[in-house]
């Protein structure tokens, strides 16, 4: 199984351009499985800075 930050809110924020569940663009959702393990993994560790950039919180740790 490939390893994944999507939390199923699927919904591109049209300011950032960014997926409000989980911060990777379009092309980088759509694209996901065709990623190497090495993007994949370059991907997810950019997220938490990229969505903190942006402004948006991850919706699991603004319910904390």
């Amino acid at each position: 199984m490939i390893q994944s930050p999507c939390i199923n809110i699927c919904s591109i924020d049209a300011r950032t351009s960014l997926c409000l569940g989980c911060g990777r663009t379009i092309d980088e959702v759509a694209g996901w499985s065709t990623l190497t393990p090495a993007r994949r993994a370059a991907v997810m560790a950019e997220l938490p800075a990229r969505m903190s950039a942006a402004g948006l919180s991850h919706p699991a740790k603004a319910a904390e």
